[in-house]
């Protein structure tokens, strides 16, 4: 039996598994935050409801075991965008279109290097990598926008699932009440 209740998370690692290189760093930071304990942040992590990945498995494999992650175990992902995330053209693009085109699973854009509330997200598109752009022009993705902050973060997992898609189609953001209860300008 298979629960839907994982948040999979998304990010340019840049061919490097070295925890303080690329956006691997702000993974371990989701991760960290997590364990903490005594504190109001977690989460269920999709990627570990399955056996790990080896840097020796196949592509095969790994494209099979990301999607059954993404299919089987997750209510929502979390796409970290970095500088770089744009230039990703193996596995962003291929955990970005198998989420909304099979899963139907919304997206939160989290933006790692924004302090502040999110209200324009095509301001963004820059940044975006071209599976998502594409997604959110045909309006098939259902996306929320926000700065990579604890407090958002929080909010948007708990929040958003398969049964419970932002609105906005692809540019969805949070309201200024929403953003000053978390703390955030």
């Amino acid at each position: 039996m298979v629960y839907r209740n994982g948040t999979y998370i998304a990010f340019h690692a840049e061919g490097s598994n070295i925890p303080t290189d690329s956006d691997i760093k702000y993974y371990n930071l989701i991760k960290a935050w997590d364990e903490k304990k005594n504190d109001e942040f977690t989460f269920v992590n999709s990627h570990e409801k399955t056996s790990a990945l080896r840097t020796t498995s196949s592509k095969e494999t790994l494209r099979n075991r990301l999607a059954e992650r993404l299919r089987n175990y997750s209510k929502n992902m979390l796409l970290l965008i970095g500088s770089t995330t744009k230039n990703d053209k193996d596995w962003v693009p291929f955990e970005i279109s198998y989420a909304v085109d099979t899963c139907k699973i919304p997206i939160i854009v989290a933006y790692v290097d924004v302090e502040v509330a999110i209200r324009n997200p095509s301001a963004f598109s820059h940044l975006w990598p071209a599976a998502l752009k594409e997604r959110i022009e045909n309006k098939t993705a259902s996306c929320i926008h926000i700065p990579f902050k604890k407090a958002s973060l929080i909010g948007a997992i708990k929040q958003w699932s398969f049964n419970n898609k932002p609105n906005g189609g692809g540019l969805g953001i949070y309201n200024n009440d929403t953003y000053q209860s978390w703390g955030i300008k």
